[in-house]
């Protein structure tokens, strides 16, 4: 074989081996609602069917901080964000033992009348994790020992502004590339090289809302969709490409539910008493065009998702639809994700955040209780509830058998294995 040969061969093994050092194990917990985002542990089984007498045994707790970041669990790294002593930190500890492994400083604290803190979850992949503070302040660090490798104040780059309640898009990787929201008049997503920092491309011009960017087959192809402060719109995740846009105004730009596919269309839902859309997208040459499946909007909408991503399982949608502008009371509800049908709904379930692992939905309620519900469209059956922490708005993670919770005080681990 020539030298040139070599060298590409080389060349070719050494990305094969980038592009598996990024994949997540199957068990493990590596961003915003896991492995898929969706909020779906694709291979966990084995987890409790009927509740313990003291609910599920406690592995450890640990302090933690102030913060509504999720945690991300991946290769023996447990990260999350908090906020102490004036900054916003990214700490890792050992998923295992609660024991911390280090804590690297981001930024300067971050407050707000909804509530202080970091609100998006840091990125595992790879020999690396990335975080985004609530002033919109990119980080990559080593995941070794928490050392900064390149930083980027995005939304000041952008020529944007915070957004009201705080930046809290979590960092999606797709290939080489990191993606966040920016919300800026210079780009409303933004994608930074992986390995060097260096900006890739920008696309749209939205304000940025609160949800995450996805990547997700829909429309016959894979492509990057976020739903920003006014729009859900498509991205051609190599170049940025805008491949479509379908204007969703909500007030206060309170779009904060991931988008979700759903046989090949697009599911998005808000609150703020707005509804949820299922669209279909049809391609014309290399762009699409946008038609409804579904609509439920306004006051009698069957699902109006205040932060908290949908989950589909077999078919069916489960979600929290919250009544009337960001108030009290929320009901959870199952539908047919095909036709926005209604199947059932546990009326005043309250304000939480859930996962899907086992045919089982995992939640964590805004007063801290943990309450384990069978997903099945037949009805709401609720397997047990324990009381397990203060006041929390974060998402809840799963890895191994084990669920991990926080609030601004704590982080717990729970065994939730039969």
């Amino acid at each position: 074989m020539s030298a040139r040969n070599l060298a590409c061969a080389a060349a070719f093994v050494f990305a094969i081996q980038l592009i598996v050092a990024r994949l997540p194990a199957a068990d493990e917990w590596n961003q915003f609602l896991g492995p898929n985002r969706n909020g779906i542990a694709p291979s966990a089984t084995g987890l409790l069917d009927s509740w313990p007498a003291d609910g599920p045994k406690e592995i450890w707790r640990v302090p933690g901080g102030v913060g509504m970041s999720g945690i991300a669990i991946s290769g023996g790294n447990l990260c999350t964000l908090i906020q102490k002593g004036g900054q916003q930190w990214l700490v890792a500890l050992d998923p295992l033992t609660g024991k911390q492994q280090w804590e690297t400083a981001l930024a300067a604290e971050y407050k707000n009348a909804q509530g202080d803190g970091p609100r998006a979850t840091p990125t595992i992949a790879g020999d690396r994790v990335f975080a985004y503070t609530g002033q919109g302040v990119l980080t990559c660090v080593s995941r070794t020992n928490g050392s900064q490798i390149w930083s980027h104040n995005v939304v000041g780059q952008q020529g944007g502004k915070v957004a009201d309640y705080g930046m809290a898009c979590s960092p999606l990787i797709v290939g080489e590339l990191v993606v966040v929201s920016a919300g800026g008049p210079k780009g409303c997503l933004v994608a930074f090289r992986i390995q060097d920092g260096k900006q890739a491309w920008t696309a749209g011009t939205d304000p940025a809302g609160y949800s995450s960017p996805v990547l997700l087959n829909v429309g016959g192809r894979s492509q990057l969709v976020a739903v920003t402060g006014a729009s859900a719109v498509g991205i051609a995740p190599d170049s940025g490409a805008l491949l479509w846009r379908h204007a969703y105004e909500t007030d206060y730009e309170c779009n904060t539910a991931n988008p979700i596919a759903v046989d090949g269309h697009v599911l998005i839902s808000s609150g703020e008493n707005h509804g949820s859309v299922l669209l279909t997208l049809k391609a014309r040459g290399d762009q699409f065009d946008v038609e409804e499946v579904w609509s439920s909007q306004g006051p009698q909408s069957v699902l109006r998702s205040e932060w908290q991503t949908p989950i589909l399982l077999d078919g069916k949608l489960y979600g929290l639809d919250n009544i009337g502008s960001a108030g009290p009371v929320t009901h959870l509800t199952c539908l047919d994700a095909a036709t926005g049908k209604r199947l059932w709904q546990q009326p005043r379930f309250g304000k939480s955040n859930f996962i899907a692992a086992d045919g089982k939905l995992l939640f964590i309620t805004t007063g801290g209780e943990l309450v384990v519900v069978r997903a099945t469209p037949k009805a709401y059956e609720e397997i047990g509830r324990k009381q397990v922490l203060g006041f929390t708005r974060q998402a809840p993670a799963l890895a191994d058998g084990r669920l991990y919770l926080r609030d601004d005080k704590e982080i717990v681990c729970l065994d939730v294995r039969k």
